[in-house]
């Protein structure tokens, strides 16, 4: 075939297919250029998944009658004039893409008035031709409806999914953009069916409420961290909200939806230890900064960015995350309970509840979460204030302290609660000049594996800060003349034995923490009391005390809870009262 010149309507398609990939991609343009023409009011309907139908209503700006026209050709915009303004990019359209790739695909219908216009202007395309443009009356603000979506393009209308599944992305990107703007309201409508509708009232937590329900709204936390010019705020679930994939947490940058590796995994590092294995965490979490940090343009659909600073950002936001869970957290609320038959049921902790139908039906339920059978009572606060407040009632198999609280029962697992408590004075002691050592009345010797001797060697330099005295005794035999106090106290009386365990543990630990938190994390677990161990009421009094004022009285340093919360609710339904 000879080189030649594709038809302008080819290559307009072909250019198309990269901006609009499905029926969720034209919702996602036309949000976008509705935000930026500042509508407080956006109401999006769908038919057939958005293949027959998609209309986007805003209340916007609108569009005046002699640039109608211009805004459907490519590489028209009014958000940029020069390469320069690409460093600053502030909205969340600029490539003057969106418009005309949509026009290319499908049928569309542009109508629109500037608020101090007399009339409107409509303006109408079929598939890439212009069809005409006339006067019209019309509301204030912009519609576009968009019609038979890839009519003319068989064969990408065959790989889109089925309309279900085109109706769930599109639902996707209406809510994500809720979230991300709270102050404009949001409806969606599928097939004649409300399933968004988002009240503007610009804070976070009403949408959260009306976009997942009462129980994750009320287990939602506070996030808000800023350091010079950049901020990180927003809500993050409680750790027992957690999902069985990452869909459930939306990261915003200067209020775009974007998708970043790096900052879903400083999200999720906040949590190490306080989630179970393969869940995730329940998060809306916006990251402000310069325009000027960040590169928008980097991506066709605009989905991913890039940042100047990606590893400072990265501990930010890790850091703002993680004092929010240590701040205002709740006890862990137990969630395998016994019906009233007997038999034992367990379903998600905090599932998404069923909202009112509207006049179309009910709204769908979201992802993997479940329908409760009840509303769960209210916890006393934070964990810091709950152990305040406890009162200690006693012990069960020498493991679990028993304490009743103003909203029900706490458990309190008294080797962990203690691990986290010696765990937190050990890093304190880190910046110490001296550290408690106890002499041993004799050297003990003792014989090491290869693999115990290698992480001796690793752990010399740290091992003697803490108090440790261990001299080379032959080739595999050290000779221990001291351990640290704290360790002499509880560990086992057999000194090398004490050793040994502690550097076989060592190298488990040192695998997913950091070299200093891993011997941390090994003393602590060493010089803690043990399950099986009865303690008096004075000291299981001090205990609680000592963990209100820990770094995170939620967790061991392993990750084990310390604490948790059996509801007023749950003990009433277990003996009928309910």
């Amino acid at each position: 075939m000879p080189i030649q010149q594709l038809p302008s309507h080819v290559a307009a398609q072909i250019a198309a297919g990269e901006v609009i990939e499905r029926p969720a991609s034209v919702v996602k343009e036309l949000l976008e250029n509705s935000l930026d023409a500042n509508a407080t009011g956006i109401s999006v309907s769908i038919r057939e998944g958005g293949v027959a139908e998609i209309r986007v209503t805003d209340n916007g700006c609108g569009i005046t009658p002699d640039e109608l026209d211009l805004a459907f050709r490519h590489h028209a915009t009014s958000k940029l004039a020069t390469v320069d303004d690409l460093r600053t990019v502030s909205t969340l359209g600029f490539r003057g893409e969106a418009l005309p790739s949509v026009a290319a695909v499908a049928r569309v219908v542009c109508s629109t008035r500037p608020p101090d216009a007399e009339s409107g202007a409509c303006i109408e395309f079929r598939h890439g031709t212009r069809v005409g443009q006339r006067r019209e009356g019309c509301p204030p603000g912009t519609s576009v409806q968009v019609a038979d979506l890839f009519g003319d393009l068989p064969a990408r209308r065959k790989f889109l999914r089925s309309a279900s599944a085109e109706t769930a992305r599109i639902q996707e990107v209406v809510t994500r953009y809720a979230l991300a703007h709270p102050e404009v309201r949001f409806t969606l409508s599928v097939d004649g069916r409300e399933t968004v509708n988002t009240p503007g009232s610009g804070r976070l937590q009403d949408v959260i409420l009306s976009v997942y329900g009462s129980e994750v709204a009320g287990r939602m936390l506070p996030v808000s961290l800023v350091d010079g010019e950049v901020s990180v705020d927003g809500y993050s679930g409680a750790p027992d909200l957690n999902r069985r994939n990452r869909s459930y947490t939306t990261l915003l940058v200067n209020r775009r939806w974007v998708y970043d590796r790096s900052i879903y995994y400083a999200i999720e590092q906040a949590y190490q230890g306080s989630l179970p294995e393969r869940r995730f965490p329940l998060a809306v979490i916006n990251i402000g900064l310069p325009s000027d940090q960040v590169d928008v343009n980097s991506h066709p659909t605009k989905r991913e960015v890039r940042f100047r600073q990606g590893d400072r950002l990265f501990s930010l936001v890790q850091r703002a995350v993680r004092e929010a869970l240590i701040a205002h957290a709740p006890a862990r609320v137990a969630t395998r309970s016994f019906t009233p038959t007997g038999q034992v049921s367990e379903t998600e902790p905090f599932p998404n509840p069923p909202r009112p139908a509207s006049s179309g039906g009910s709204a769908p339920q979201h992802g993997d979460m479940t329908l409760p059978t009840t509303a769960l009572a209210p916890a006393d606060g934070s964990l810091r204030d709950v152990l305040a407040d406890l009162r200690v009632v006693g012990q069960i198999r020498q493991t679990y302290i028993v304490a009743e609280g103003r909203s029900g029962m706490y458990l309190i697992d008294q080797h962990a609660a203690h691990e986290r408590v010696v765990f937190d004075q050990i890093r304190r002691r880190m910046h110490e000049a001296a550290r408690p050592s106890q002499p041993l009345l004799a050297p003990q010797a003792t014989e090491l594996s290869a693999a115990q001797a290698s992480t001796l060697e690793s752990y010399a330099d740290l091992l003697a800060d803490y108090g440790f005295m261990i001299e080379p005794f032959g080739e595999r035999t050290r000779l221990i003349r001291a351990l640290p106090a704290s360790l002499a106290a509880r560990a086992n009386p057999d000194p090398a034995v004490a050793l040994t365990e502690l550097l076989d543990a060592l190298a488990v630990e040192q695998v997913v923490m950091e070299r200093e938190d891993a011997l941390a994390a090994t003393l602590a677990c060493h010089g803690s009391v043990r399950a099986g161990m009865t303690l008096a009421q004075e000291e299981m009094d001090a205990l609680l005390q000592q963990l209100q004022t820990t770094e995170n009285p939620h967790h061991c340093p392993h990750g084990r809870p310390t604490v948790v919360h059996f509801t007023e609710y749950q003990l009433e339904r277990e003996f009928g009262r309910r």
